[in-house]
């Protein structure tokens, strides 16, 4: 059998996507008798039913069950070859993902070595997503709340859970909180937005946000804003992570300076 066309992995994706021939078509762009068609000429080629068909419904078959995760799989993989490709073209450069008011003291560290290009950030709470996506080269992940699987990583380091709070705030001179003492406040979050840390510090200044972040951002916080432990959240084991995929070669630089090659644990995943 000749190689399938990418053409005919989306038509057969969209299909086990909506199961209706005339929505999928109308997704596609192209009309439902053409779609049909390849979908008939698929079949054939690979000699399995992939969908099985009446007036009223479609149903995927085992066969076609298989194909279509197989489909998904096959296409997430092509555009993530696109974006590191049009990436390495464009002033390559390491990419790290990195959770808002997370990790930045001890991303600092690990970068202390590196003699690469200055690495780009990338601000998103997706950061396991943003490696497996092929948009970041490495990311800080937290151990137990992230899913590392498929991906290498080395253990840098642990932190508490602190809020941040305007200086003046009734709660600003406590010396620990609880969940219970913060979550009603006005702009409580338990997580960042996927902003930079100048413009958390900024909101929470304003009084517009109170977030829970990483104790590792205490030695960068402006004057007007303060931390406060959180005593009833557990803390967050980080580790950087990567793609064993990944040919960047600055990332295996990276991962080959001090900070990261002498840590002794790796919490990879099959």
């Amino acid at each position: 059998m000749d190689r399938l066309e990418t053409r005919e992995l989306e038509y057969f994706a969209a299909i086990a996507e909506e199961l209706h021939f005339s929505r999928a078509a109308e997704n596609l762009g192209i009309s439902q008798p053409v779609l049909s068609r390849a979908i008939a000429r698929l079949e054939r080629r690979m000699g399995v039913r992939l969908l099985n068909r009446t007036s009223r419904r479609v149903e995927l078959t085992e066969a076609g069950r298989t194909f279509s995760d197989e489909c998904r799989r096959l296409l997430r993989l092509l555009d993530i070859a696109v974006r590191r490709t049009q990436r390495s073209a464009d002033a390559p450069r390491l990419v790290i993902a990195v959770r808002p008011g997370t990790g930045s003291g001890l991303l600092s560290r690990v970068l202390r070595d590196y003699t690469g290009p200055e690495p780009e950030l990338v601000f998103t709470h997706d950061r396991a997503g943003a490696l497996r996506d092929g948009v970041a080269d490495a990311a800080l992940l937290c151990k137990g709340s992230d899913d590392l699987t498929g991906l290498r990583g080395v253990e840098v380091g642990e932190e508490n859970p602190m809020v941040l709070l305007p200086r003046d705030h009734r709660l600003a001179d406590r010396a620990a909180l609880t969940v219970a003492d913060i979550q009603g406040e006005p702009g409580y979050r338990s997580h960042c937005p996927e902003v930079g840390l100048d413009e958390i510090t900024d909101r929470v200044a304003l009084g517009r946000l109170v977030p829970v972040v990483g104790s590792a951002v205490v030695d960068r916080l402006p004057t007007e804003v303060t931390a406060v432990p959180v005593t009833d959240l557990p803390p967050t084991t980080l580790a950087f992570c990567w793609s064993p995929e990944n040919s960047n070669p600055d990332l295996r630089r990276l991962v080959d300076s001090p900070a990261l090659r002498g840590s002794p644990s790796r919490p990879t995943a099959a």
